[in-house]
């Protein structure tokens, strides 16, 4: 797990070691200033020797300036580079997740991700940076106090050893409990942002139906669950902090009534019992940043194991090693036998056999759930298929990179996702390097531009989240002006126009018709009036093709695809 963390420090690995040196040094000036003290009492204001005294006290002042500039550089560059590192991370975790499949995507909730790409960073930022600070100059302190205290009274720098290896035992022991404890209220945390991220979401829903009662009531759950976890955690904390503080008032106590003793008996004086004083007030520092560092570590731990287990999930739809690009000169399509399931107890589609030749027009119909939309899904390997093999132009899908794969192929969905930016960047989203005049000439040809013209800003316009600000008409067009722009060689349209109303649609479809030109095209349809003119419709049922041929074929078979569509021009 640390060998991960490490692994981010060494492009930052200048600024870090700036950071340790800082460290080293306030220590060294921590440790330094009761030998100096101890000099001063012992010789030179015994001796009279003042001039030497305000020299030294000058130097000792100087190195209180300089520990300060040490510590600005711990603030300052130090958390620069924890920034650097959790950007890092962030950076690679985002990549990974990229990486990842519909499959992944299926079971996780948006808001929980979103917590592990902020809230569980930032604490492996903290650790990154506090960690080893806190840690360093805890050590050297502590260390360097007991060996200078060993060097003037053993008996009694005894003691004080004694004591802090049954303190580290209790830090250790309540290290644990919090350990466990952060790690619950990550994970509740992580489903109060899932809740907060779907309530914000549907807040349009919730509105319209007037349950924002039924929401809060369904956060304030998630929240109570919250304030239990986060109980514990301070429970742990307070046992913490309660035995840090008893261990830093009994520390002086014993030195006191033990060197008081030793005074008694002769063996020790004043001014060496004052050094221990000023030593063991000198651990306060380094115990505090203990009892903090402990705290870091836990939080820290737990956002970093989270951080390895999703590291650790790897795509389901694995890429072929020495897999190359794939060309795409006409655009047919076969699929031999394929069947698929999303688990052992599931299959979705059997035994499909489907051979689509270039340029040609293939409409997929059926009821809901037959697999429409998975057999199409397969096509661009957003799953992978069970068994059999799907080929573009003679070359199995497999055998290529996925994002070759996915360049080649547009896909325009009922349900259009809108990026919060403007028209301009939404077109232009299809092909990030294209020019104001490729996306203006994306727009003409999908019907959307004098729409946008009408627009406040024209292509600067703020279309908000989600698009909100846009019809489901416009979304559609500017959907389909960013496969214009892209320009692939085969095109899937999933259920595309099921959402608008039919005048809007009839309007779409001239758009549709222009886009399908000389491009294989797969049309998921609904209503099937809009697929009348494609050049072959087969009907899935029960993940089978069932029927195929087209429009006047299938009617004059008076089959499944007849019945179907008898009952829509009825209703």
């Amino acid at each position: 797990m640390f060998r991960t963390l490490f692994s981010y420090f060494k492009p930052h690995i200048g600024i870090f070691l700036l950071d340790m040196c800082c460290a080293v040094l306030v220590a060294a000036v921590d440790l330094a200033f009761p030998l100096v003290s101890r000099h001063a009492m012992y010789d030179m204001l015994p001796e009279k020797l003042y001039g030497t005294f305000f020299t030294v006290m000058a130097i000792v002042a100087a190195s209180y300036v300089l520990r300060s500039v040490c510590n600005y550089i711990m603030t300052y560059w130090g958390h620069t580079f924890g920034v650097r590192v959790e950007a890092d991370i962030r950076r690679d975790l985002f990549r990974h997740l990229q990486e990842l499949d519909f499959e992944f995507y299926d079971a996780n909730r948006t808001g929980k991700l979103m917590n592990r790409l902020t809230g569980d960073l930032f604490e492996i930022t903290e650790l990154a940076h506090h960690g080893p600070e806190d840690l360093l100059i805890s050590v050297l302190t502590i260390l360097g106090a007991l060996g200078v205290m060993f060097s003037i009274e053993w008996r009694l720098a005894l003691v004080v050893a004694v004591i802090i290896p049954v303190f580290l035992v209790v830090v250790m022991f309540c290290k644990r409990s919090m350990s466990d404890a952060s790690l619950q209220v990550k994970q509740k945390m992580a489903s109060i942002n899932a809740d907060i991220e779907s309530c914000i979401s549907g807040i349009r829903t919730s509105k319209a139906f007037a349950n924002e009662d039924v929401d809060q009531a369904r956060f304030d759950q998630s929240n109570d669950m919250f304030k239990s976890s986060k109980s514990g955690y301070y429970k742990a904390m307070g046992r913490f902090n309660a035995s840090l503080e008893f261990f830093m008032c009994i520390m002086p106590v014993a030195v006191i009534t033990f060197g008081g003793w030793l005074i008694m008996q002769g063996r020790m004086n004043y001014v060496d019992l004052i050094t221990f004083n000023l030593y063991i007030s000198t651990f306060i520092t380094p115990v505090r940043k203990l009892s903090n560092f402990a705290e870091i570590f836990t939080n820290g731990t737990a956002g970093l194991r989270r951080f390895q287990e999703l590291m650790a999930i790897q795509p389901a739809v694995k890429e072929k090693e020495g897999a190359g690009d794939l060309s795409v000169g006409e655009g047919r399509i076969d699929m031999d036998h394929v069947s698929f399931s999303y688990n052992e107890n599931a299959e979705v589609l059997t035994d499909v056999d489907l051979h689509i030749q270039p340029g040609q027009t293939v409409a997929v119909v059926g009821h809901s759930g037959g697999g429409k939309t998975t057999l199409c899904q397969l096509i661009p390997r957003f799953y992978d298929v069970t068994e059999g093999s799907i080929k573009i132009d003679g070359t199995d899908i497999r055998d290529v990179r996925k994002r070759s794969l996915r360049d080649n192929i547009g896909i325009v969905q009922q349900d259009v996702f809108m990026f919060a930016d403007t028209v301009y960047e939404n077109i232009r989203y299809g092909k990030p390097d294209a020019s104001y005049e490729e996306v203006v000439r994306a727009a003409r040809k999908a019907e959307i531009f004098d729409d946008i013209m009408e627009m406040p800003k024209g292509f600067d316009t703020y279309i908000g989240e989600r698009g909100t600000m846009l019809s489901g008409g416009q979304k559609q067009r500017i959907a389909i002006a960013r496969i214009f722009l892209k320009d692939p060689r085969i095109l899937i349209l999933d259920e595309a126009t099921s959402a608008l109303d039919t005048v809007t649609e009839s309007y779409i479809q001239k758009s549709f018709d222009e886009l399908r030109a000389g491009r294989t095209t797969l049309i998921i349809a609904h209503r099937l009036a809009t697929v009348r003119d494609a050049d072959r419709i087969i009907l899935i049922d029960d993940g089978q093709i069932q029927e195929s041929g087209t429009h006047e074929e299938l009617i004059k078979k008076d089959g499944q695809y007849a019945r179907l569509y008898h009952t829509q021009e009825l209703n």
